[in-house]
């Protein structure tokens, strides 16, 4: 009996150790004229996606930043970025001014 449980034992350990990690993802909303949130914090390695929500064009654009990226012009859908370098990313969108977020990676 003892035997049969430490082989069940293994089995179980075996298989939470083949399970693969997910990275988490942040979702940001890209609405008329605003990001919400304007400011939010991740980890390294988290996936963070914008998702258009509003009628008007939009993009997701890094002014300032350890990493550049940038969307394509959205009306619909959504943009997904995993962010790998830590700091402070200053994003905008480039067709309205104002229209600005800080996205911080831990």
């Amino acid at each position: 009996m003892k035997k049969a449980l430490a082989i069940v034992a293994a089995g179980a350990v075996s298989a939470a150790v083949a399970v693969p990690a997910f990275a988490a993802t942040k979702t940001i909303s890209v609405k008329d004229n605003l990001f919400s949130p304007k400011t939010t914090t991740v980890r390294k390695g988290t996936k963070v996606k914008w998702v258009w929500r509003g009628n008007a064009p939009h993009n997701v654009v890094v002014t300032k930043g350890p990493a550049k990226f940038r969307s394509t012009v959205k009306t619909s859908g959504s943009f997904t970025k995993k962010v790998t370098r830590r700091g402070t990313y200053t994003i905008v969108c480039t067709i309205h001014n104002g229209m600005t977020m800080k996205l911080r990676v831990k």
